[in-house]
C-alpha cells in the first residue's frame, strides 16, 4: 500500500487538484425576475469596476471582463503564479431592448445588472388562404 497519491508520486503537479475547483468556479450567476425586470447578479472577484465592460447588440447583453497585473518580484521564488491575469466573457439574450434602460452595479465583487423586461409579442401567426 503507498500512501503518497499516485499522480504526485509520477512527478505530476501536487497543487492541481488542490486549486482546481477555484479555477472553475469564476464567473456564476443567477438570473431572477423582480418588478416587471430581470436581474442579473454575477460574481466577479478579483475584477475592478473599470475591468468590466457590458454591451447590448442584437437582443444580446454580454459582460466582459479582463485583468492583469504586470509586476515582478525577483526576490520571490514563485512555485505558481495563477492570479496574475483573468478573462471571461458571457452573454445574455434579452431581446430588443433600449441599451439607456439597462442599470449595474459593481460592490465586493459581485456585478448586478438589471435589465427592465420588454413584453414580447407572438410571432407566430395563422395565415388564411383566399
Amino acid at each position: 500500500m503507498n500512501l503518497i497519491p499516485r499522480k504526485f508520486y509520477l512527478g505530476d503537479d501536487f497543487f492541481d487538484d488542490f486549486f482546481e475547483p477555484t479555477v472553475k468556479e469564476q464567473m456564476k450567476c443567477d438570473i431572477y425576475e423582480k418588478d416587471g425586470n430581470y436581474n442579473i447578479v454575477m460574481d466577479a472577484p478579483g475584477y475592478d469596476k473599470d475591468d468590466i465592460n457590458i454591451e447590448c447588440d442584437n437582443g444580446y447583453l454580454t459582460i466582459s471582463a479582463e485583468t492583469s497585473t504586470e509586476d515582478k518580484e525577483e526576490d520571490k521564488n514563485y512555485i505558481r503564479r495563477e492570479r496574475r491575469y483573468g478573462k471571461f466573457s458571457r452573454s445574455f439574450y434579452v431581446g430588443d431592448i433600449d441599451p439607456e434602460s439597462v442599470e449595474a452595479e459593481f460592490k465586493k465583487g459581485t456585478l448586478r445588472v438589471i435589465v427592465p423586461k420588454v413584453e414580447e409579442k407572438p410571432s407566430k401567426k395563422q395565415i388564411q388562404i383566399k
